[in-house]
């Protein structure tokens, strides 16, 4: 059987299994299993050996040490509340404007990815903060909801992220180190956050129903005391970022260590609101082994499909395709993208990053990409992957704890400009690279 023919029948078939509700990490072991002893001719022990070297090398990546801690943080910062007396300030700062409640969403959703990385915490913390009190001011659902869900999966990428940190510890090159890969995301997500911030602006301006303001009766606090609310619930998580993000970028610390310390001041923030106590200890440890254990099943099954497909010749066959066209190495870049944002509407992001990863950055190399470039641009396209219907995690984390009032199809059709917003960044990204690279630049000296 020709290698063309074993890369179409693996894809089909890891779709097809896909489709039909298996268990992701198993589905990949499982084709990277049938499709290995295909190639080598059945020899059964050589492919275990194979199996159990690449696992064995993951197991000793110290990088990905950083996952749990960075897992436990987001716990107990989502446990201790700290996002509830920031989004109580920003609402009596914003909600005089018009769509300001919206905004104050966004801003308390961004500093709240700064200090999690994880998506479902911060979707479903402002989901049960703001999602009651934005239909209790008559904002549009459509819009509520988008707001909610978009801004929530800047968790994903405002680091710290645990996506940066698998993408780092998968590549394993200087480049693309978690410390560089930090850095680099940092204005992608800041960009992200102020076009939220001017769509809802501007669409409430001009549409003041979709978000009225609070009524002049209920803004009563004067401009001192909205600085000192502000600062007080401002400060402490704010702190917790430059612990965890001023060690990385001024080289104290490596990203497992700066983890170990955010964990560290994520419990002390929680000891000084009065929420540190035994039951969310075990709660976020209990959370915490559960989903480390989730994203390494994950990267060990991805690990062995893409070691699988490469082996075959695989990696080759898409390499010769898209080098071969003969077109501008832009449209090759923008199909790579195309695959990986049709790939998020289907599949977990992580799986997405292990079998596309070690294809497509090689395709990178040979186009003369900059590789921290062309990572920011996977990792800002997966980022949709948490909307884009029919399997977008944002829209279903926030149902759970939506009020009823909330339907999937108010749901579906306020997140469609908000994905046309994250292409806009994207495309933003691919015209100004150096809104990538500055900052790595600056900080490590990276190109």
């Amino acid at each position: 059987m020709s290698v063309e023919v074993l890369t179409i029948l693996m894809f089909a078939t890891l779709m097809a299994s896909i489709a039909m509700g298996h268990p992701l990490a198993v589905t990949l072991a499982a084709v990277a299993t049938v499709f290995g002893l295909i190639d080598n001719g059945f020899n059964i022990p050589g492919l275990l050996g194979l199996f159990a070297n690449n696992a064995w090398g993951i197991f000793l990546n110290y990088t990905l040490v950083a996952i749990p801690l960075f897992i436990f943080m987001a716990q107990i910062l989502d446990r201790s509340k700290v996002s509830e007396g920031l989004f109580d300030a920003l609402y009596i700062v914003l909600g005089g404007l018009r769509g300001g409640l919206g905004m104050a969403v966004i801003v308390v959703s961004t500093v709240f990815a700064a200090t999690t990385g994880i998506v479902g915490a911060s979707v479903v913390a402002m989901g049960l903060m703001a999602g009651p009190a934005l239909l209790r001011r008559g904002y549009d659902k459509g819009l509520s909801a988008g707001i909610i869900c978009s801004s929530g999966t800047l968790g994903i990428l405002i680091p710290p992220s645990i996506m940066l940190v698998v993408y780092g510890g998968l590549t394993g090159q200087k480049e693309t180190s978690v410390g560089n890969l930090f850095a680099a995301a940092i204005l992608p997500g800041l960009l992200l956050s102020l076009l939220y911030l001017l769509y809802v602006g501007v669409r409430c301006g001009l549409n003041p129903k979709l978000g009225p303001p609070i009524p002049a009766e209920d803004r009563t606090a004067t401009i001192a005391e909205k600085f000192t609310m502000t600062c007080k619930n401002f400060v402490p998580p704010f702190s917790l970022i430059l612990v965890v993000m001023g060690t990385i970028l001024a080289g104290v610390a490596t990203p497992t260590e700066a983890a170990a310390l955010g964990a560290v001041g994520a419990m002390g923030l929680a000891l000084v609101t009065g929420k540190l106590n035994w039951d969310v200890i075990t709660k976020a440890c209990v959370s915490t082994a559960r989903t480390t254990a989730m994203i390494m099943a994950l990267f060990i099954g991805g690990k062995l499909f893409s070691v699988v497909f490469l082996s075959m010749g695989g990696g080759d066959v898409v390499a010769d395709t898209l080098l071969g066209m003969e077109v501008s190495p832009y449209v090759v870049l923008a199909i790579m993208m195309a695959v990986v944002f049709f790939m998020g509407m289907f599949i977990d992001w992580a799986a997405i990053l292990l079998v596309v990863v070690p294809i497509f950055t090689p395709i990178a190399m040979d186009l003369n990409f900059n590789p921290l470039w062309f990572a920011m641009l996977i990792c800002v396209n997966l980022q949709t992957s948490f909307l884009t219907p029919p399997f977008g995690y944002s829209l279903f984390y926030f149902k759970g704890v939506a009020p009823p009032e909330y339907t999937m199809g108010d749901i579906y059709k306020g997140i469609i400009p908000f994905v046309l917003i994250q292409i806009i960044g994207l495309a933003a990204m691919i015209t100004f690279p150096e809104l990538i690279t500055w900052l790595p630049g600056l900080f490590f000296g990276s190109n």
